[in-house]
């Protein structure tokens, strides 16, 4: 086959010439590869949290490893809100609503905000995540990277859907009281946690959750940014969004999502198989990038030439 039509193919067309065989087996779910990763992610918070909290020697510059972990949390979440992570749905949702409440970000409003991005993605009129420019300048860039904005957005929208106020198109009326009620039971339980903290004199969430966050998020926002960043404003999968071939431990810590353009040709695919899916369709991918740095860097870069 011409390598230019390969190139060029249609992620649809794509998942139509899939059997029903390696359908299923490429959707398959496991609880078992679930709690495999769970444990593995959710462990390494718990030691890094403890040796925090006993105050280690050093014990500062762990806070930093504990934001990274923390932070990508949210690449779980992503996951979970697709329900792929683990084959039982109630499973899916408990886990996505525990790093809800980590990364401020409500779960459920999330979901409809996300999977509203897939159904338009890279679609300036319809994408939410358009809906905030990506940087153009050194200095939008830079402002952008420090987490910031994006920490202003998570309090406003949770304050605002716990007020009754969420107005986003892609909520449906029929989910807008539990959007409320979940912002609400999230609030609840920050004052519940912060009130024992100051009733007790502690400083415990501040070292083992509230820096370590806000040290953390630079790291996501980094890696989030060559999702879709300087990816063609097109519908194909194959072309809107970037694949990065990182190493081993940094697919582990986000949850097989630097298979980015994969993990939207075929959302269903859960995070364990989404390697076997990548030898599947590299040669058709159009954006992938070796690295977070080079493309950090290079988008640095093409900002210095503009």
């Amino acid at each position: 086959m011409d390598p230019s039509i390969e190139r060029v193919m249609d992620h649809r067309e794509f998942v139509k010439s899939l059997s029903a065989e390696q359908r299923r087996a490429l959707t398959a779910k496991s609880n078992l590869e679930g709690f495999k990763a769970l444990v593995l992610h959710w462990g390494l918070i718990l030691v890094f949290g403890c040796l925090i909290a006993f105050k280690v020697s050093y014990w500062q510059w762990l806070m930093p490893v504990q934001g990274v972990l923390l932070i990508f949390l949210f690449t779980l979440m992503h996951e979970t809100i697709h329900r792929t992570v683990f084959a039982t749905k109630i499973i899916n949702d408990g886990v996505a609503y525990v790093c809800s409440l980590v990364l401020v970000l409500p779960a459920g409003w999330f979901r409809q905000f996300h999977l509203e991005h897939h159904r338009h993605t890279q679609d300036k009129q319809k994408d939410p995540e358009l809906q905030s420019a990506k940087p153009q300048t050194l200095g939008q860039y830079l402002w952008h990277v420090s987490g910031i904005p994006v920490w202003g957005e998570h309090f406003g929208t949770l304050l605002r859907n716990a007020r009754g106020y969420c107005d986003d198109a892609y909520v449906p009326k029929s989910k807008l009281v539990q959007v409320r009620r979940e912002s609400q039971v999230m609030l609840a339980i920050y004052a519940l946690l912060f009130g024992l903290s100051v009733i007790n004199g502690s400083l415990l969430l501040l070292y083992i959750w509230i820096v370590p966050v806000i040290l953390g998020q630079p790291f996501l926002r980094v890696y989030l940014l060559a999702e879709h960043g300087k990816c063609p404003l097109v519908a194909n999968a194959f072309e809107n969004t970037r694949t990065t071939c990182t190493n081993k431990f940094m697919r582990m810590l986000a949850w097989n999502m630097p298979y980015h353009s994969e993990h939207h040709a075929y959302p269903m695919v859960p995070f364990f198989r989404l390697g076997e899916l990548h030898k599947m369709v590299q040669q058709y991918l159009s954006v992938t990038e070796p690295g977070y740095v080079s493309f950090n860097k290079r988008y640095i870069d093409d900002l210095n030439r503009e």
